[in-house]
C-alpha cells in the first residue's frame, strides 16, 4: 500500500481517544445478530452505552456496511460518519481493514486522527466503563507499547491438553511435558490467558507505520471473564444474567433511552428468526 506515512502521522492527535465499534450487517450464525434484542434493546446498544459511560472515550463511532445498523446505532448516541465499503465488510475481511478504512476517512475528511482507538466488539455486550477506562489509562501510561489487548485467565490449563498423533496416541501440546507430567495440578503450570472482546486499545501511529494492529509490544490487560455472542443460546444466557445478576449497562439504557430508543431501534424482534 502506497501512502505518505509522515503526512498521516502529522495529523494524529496524540491524546485523542475514540471508540471504534465494527458491526457488519451479515451474520451466518444468528440472523442480524448485531441488532437482535436483549431485554428490549439491540445487542449493539450495550457496547455503545458502555462507551458513552466511559470518562476517557471522546467519540463513539460505529463502522458498518448496513444502513439499518447505522440508523439504530445513531439512535443510541453513536456516530456513523460513513458506511464501510463492501470490500471491507465480507466474512474474510480482517480487523486491519476496517481500522485502516477509519484512519483513511479521518485523514481525508477530518484531518485529525485520534491516537487511541478503543476497539469494542458488539458481540461482547457486558463491560464495566471503569474497567474500559483502566485499559485506556494503562495503554497511555506505557508509551513503548504497540497496543493493548484484553484477555481473561483460562480456567483449565492447555498445558494439560493432548494432541492426537498420527500413530493414534495422545501426546502433550508441549513436548517438554510428558503425558504423566500433564497430570500435575493446574496450579503447577503457568497461567494462560484467553483473548476476549472486553476491550482492546490500538495506537494509530503504530498502525500507520506498520500496517499491523497489535505488534510485538502488545500490552496485556487482564479482564473479567466475559460472554461473547455467537449463538441463540448465548442470547438466552445474557438475558438470564441480567435477570439474576443485574447489569449497569442495562440500567443505563433503561434510564436514558426508554421508550424513545426502543421505538427507534427495534427492527428485529426478541426471538429467533
Amino acid at each position: 500500500m502506497q501512502y505518505d506515512k509522515q503526512s498521516y502521522l502529522n495529523k494524529v492527535d496524540r491524546q485523542g481517544v475514540a471508540a471504534l465499534i465494527p458491526a457488519r450487517g451479515g451474520s451466518k450464525g444468528v440472523h442480524k445478530k448485531n441488532i437482535q434484542l436483549i431485554k428490549g434493546f439491540p445487542l449493539i446498544a450495550y457496547s455503545i452505552a458502555a462507551c458513552r459511560m466511559s470518562d476517557k472515550i471522546e467519540r463513539v463511532i460505529v463502522s458498518t456496511d448496513s444502513e439499518e445498523i447505522a440508523g439504530i446505532a445513531r439512535s443510541f448516541g453513536a456516530e456513523v460518519p460513513f458506511l464501510r465499503p463492501e470490500e471491507y465488510a465480507s466474512d474474510q475481511s480482517g480487523d486491519i481493514e476496517f481500522v485502516w478504512h477509519f484512519i483513511q476517512y479521518m485523514y481525508e475528511k477530518e484531518e485529525r486522527i485520534p491516537e487511541y482507538l478503543v476497539h469494542i466488539r458488539p458481540t461482547t455486550p457486558f463491560r464495566e466503563a471503569e474497567i474500559v477506562d483502566q485499559a485506556i489509562e494503562k495503554c497511555m501510561a506505557h508509551g513503548e507499547c504497540s497496543s493493548l489487548r484484553s484477555a481473561h485467565e483460562a480456567s483449565e490449563s492447555p498445558y494439560k491438553w493432548f494432541l492426537l498423533k498420527e500413530n493414534g496416541c495422545f501426546g502433550t501440546l508441549n513436548s517438554r511435558i510428558s503425558n504423566d507430567g500433564a497430570n500435575q495440578a493446574r496450579q503447577d503450570f503457568p497461567a494462560v490467558y484467553i483473548p476476549d472482546g472486553y476491550v482492546d486499545v490500538l495506537k494509530s501511529t503504530f498502525v500507520i507505520e506498520n500496517q499491523k494492529l497489535h505488534g510485538e509490544h502488545m500490552l496485556g490487560f487482564v479482564s473479567p471473564a466475559c460472554t461473547e455472542i455467537d449463538t441463540w443460546e448465548d442470547f438466552d444466557y445474557i438475558r438470564f444474567l441480567i435477570d439474576t445478576r443485574g447489569s449497569g449497562i442495562y440500567d443505563y439504557l433503561k434510564e436514558h433511552y426508554a421508550p424513545e430508543a426502543r421505538a427507534a431501534g427495534t427492527a428485529v424482534k426478541e426471538e429467533r428468526v
